[in-house]
């Protein structure tokens, strides 16, 4: 399966959809949309991701009802994998460096403390 990077802006906020819910039907989904298409072609959509792997459907009465077919977790690491090897060459110091600039004006002490425990105990687990 590839990655959410791959995937238009709504598909994606179907994937952000479907991960808050757990689960929803094409009504559900068109509903929690802004500016939603019409449902012809949320559904068409949801096929599309249905095809692509990112989401399973069953049929609950008279509807089918969509779920991802990978946790959250696991999809962000593999989403964020995707966007460090394509924008900085692989290089994750190349990743941080760029949202600290873009972020750092935002970051509250408790932030860049919980960050530097993060950098710490990542140094402790590599001896």
């Amino acid at each position: 399966m590839s990655g959410l990077a791959g995937l238009s802006r709504r598909e994606r906020q179907i994937m952000e959809i479907l991960y808050r819910s757990g689960k929803a039907s094409a009504g559900e989904v068109r509903e929690a949309m802004p500016d939603a298409p019409g449902y012809s072609a949320v559904r068409a959509m949801m096929r599309v991701l249905e095809e692509k792997g990112h989401v399973r459907h069953q049929a609950e009465g008279l509807k089918y009802v969509y779920a991802p077919t990978v946790a959250r977790d696991k999809a962000k690491r593999s989403a964020l994998k995707e966007l460090v090897d394509t924008f900085f060459a692989g290089s994750p110091e190349q990743a941080v460096a760029a949202l600290l600039d873009v972020s750092a004006a935002r970051l509250t002490p408790a932030e860049l403390d919980r960050m530097a425990e993060m950098i710490e105990r990542a140094r402790r687990e590599e001896k």
